[in-house]
């Protein structure tokens, strides 16, 4: 795939029917429509929507691979506000919350670990608090995790940078 020729893979996570599931789409489209002058020339970013697993499947399989893997994802962790963005270690998600983390049914933390152990690519994961996530269709991000979008496009960029 040619995105994997990329230094630099960023990957928006999400269902953008079900409310702030749709936070990893959201934020490469702002990635795109306003910060794309700013986005590193290879790198780039997808909104590959629930899909993830896939392409983690493929990225394992492939002989050619991105130096850095960025997956953008709504998460619900106690203790967190609404709209908090934070970084997540692939090791440092619990076992026992592996079905609340939404990157969209796993093994994908499996996948994830295989990845960043075996194959050498740099795995970060910018996670966003959900307030919510409807258990009907219902389009668009609640207030506070709209708010967030722009946060986590910086720390997407910064991510991006080159270590050092």
């Amino acid at each position: 795939m040619e995105w994997f020729r990329t230094t630099t893979l960023i990957c928006g996570c999400g269902n953008t029917l079900l409310g702030d599931d749709g936070f990893g789409p959201a934020v490469v489209e702002r990635l795109h429509a306003a910060y794309g002058d700013r986005l590193p020339a290879d790198a780039a970013a997808l909104d590959v929507g629930t899909g993830i697993r896939e392409l983690l499947f493929d990225m394992i399989l492939s002989p050619v691979r991105p130096r850095r893997l960025i997956i953008v994802d709504a998460v619900d962790q106690p203790g967190r506000r609404p709209g908090e963005i934070f970084e997540l270690r692939v090791e440092d998600i619990p076992a026992v919350k592996v079905h609340d983390f939404s990157l969209h049914q796993f093994p994908t933390v499996n996948l994830l670990q295989e990845l960043k152990e075996h194959t050498g690519v740099e795995v970060h994961l910018v996670a966003v608090q959900i307030q919510e996530i409807p258990g009907e269709v219902r389009p668009g991000l609640s207030p506070p995790v709209a708010r967030a979008v722009d946060r986590a496009c910086q720390v997407v960029l910064r991510l991006c940078q080159p270590a050092g």
